[in-house]
């Protein structure tokens, strides 16, 4: 059985039509689900019973298990069981005063194993559909009063580990959510062969390359796919992509006291991405290390911070400290995992659409 948003126009056209509706319901099904992105329920254009009868026919891929919201609001979070399976997958939805940006989940767990990220600790279950990551991004818009204007994949899972849907997940997003290609940003942790391919698409998405480090023997202890590929390799498919689409290219970086925050790291660093070749050459954001069960590392501090990012600019390089957003749900960089110890049966805190 197809799934809500695992339907395609022409899918849902050849369905109405087995049922003798007029050809028009179509357009008016796929503008409310997609152009208005409103519930099923919710979208009084349609006649009731014809909204019963696709809600049974087409039935949403994710339960939510739980929903949390930050102390201030303003971040959200959803634990999600995904009904084919019951696996569990989670997505942040972060407001700001205009805008709204949605954090997608790609794969349920990851397989990268990055040693300071609650999703790599907890192992790899199965790759998502992209019904299923579409379903994030509309469903998250369902309660947020701004309207989504950003998704970003880097939930949990590797995306370019699972191209195919993944890349049919962001052609949807643009296409059929309209949003803007330099408005969908994709992260991965060094898929060098994925970062090729994704030069070569049609649309001029944001790249992100979570680096962590800058060189190979601190990288390997961090980030164990750099052992397949190393960061010159990683740094050169960047370029390619950054040529190809001329867009600059953002290195993520997780700022560990003790282990990669050292002056030294931080000049090594800045003479790595100063020499980067990419159009407009390299932007690195630098993320305090957010905690995590599996880890013992902490954050640096404040001005430790600072100097490093200083010594990084010398370099010629732009560089940002990264705000968090949801430390206190555990919904921030490299917290997200499933959560296993709310039964599927509780009654979710969001509500729960048909």
């Amino acid at each position: 059985m197809s799934t809500r948003y695992g339907t395609s126009r022409a899918e849902l056209g050849a369905l109405l039509a087995e049922w003798g509706e007029p050809r028009y319901r179509a357009g008016q099904v796929w503008d409310a689900l997609y152009r208005q992105q409103v519930p099923l329920d919710d979208a009084t254009a349609l006649p009731r019973a014809l909204r019963v009868q696709l809600a049974d026919a087409l039935p949403l891929a994710l339960d939510p298990i739980t929903q949390v919201t930050s102390h201030d609001d303003m971040t959200s979070k959803w634990l999600w069981s995904c009904r084919r399976d019951d696996t569990q997958v989670e997505t942040v939805l972060m407001r700001y005063p205009e805008r709204a940006t949605v954090c997608v989940s790609s794969q349920a767990g990851c397989a990268m194993g990055c040693t300071f990220c609650a999703t790599g600790q907890a192992g790899f279950d199965r790759h998502l559909d992209a019904g299923e990551i579409i379903e994030q991004v509309v469903r998250a818009g369902h309660v947020s009063p701004q309207r989504v204007s950003n998704v970003v994949f880097m939930g949990m899972g590797e995306p370019l580990a699972n191209y195919d849907q993944t890349w049919a997940a962001v052609e949807r997003i643009h296409e059929d959510l309209g949003l803007s290609a330099r408005r969908i940003t994709v992260s991965t942790v060094g898929v060098v062969p994925g970062i090729r391919r994704l030069a070569h698409e049609d649309l001029p998405v944001t790249l992100a390359v979570s680096l962590h480090a800058a060189t190979d023997p601190e990288r390997d202890e961090l980030v164990p796919l750099n052992r397949r590929y190393p960061i010159a390799e990683v740094l050169d498919a960047a370029a390619e992509f950054a040529g190809a689409k001329g867009r600059r290219v953002t290195f993520e970086y997780a700022c560990i006291e003790g282990a990669n925050d050292s002056p030294a790291q931080a000049e090594a660093l800045g003479r790595l991405l100063g020499a980067f070749p990419g159009v407009g050459g390299a932007h690195v954001n630098l993320i305090p290390l957010n905690p995590t069960d599996g880890f013992g590392g902490h954050a640096p501090p404040g001005p430790a911070l600072r100097a490093f990012a200083d010594r990084v600019r010398g370099h010629g390089v732009t560089a940002t400290v990264r705000r968090n957003r949801g430390t206190d749900i555990a919904a921030a960089c490299g917290q997200l995992r499933s959560r296993t110890a709310i039964p599927r049966g509780s009654p979710p805190s969001g509500t729960m659409e048909r």
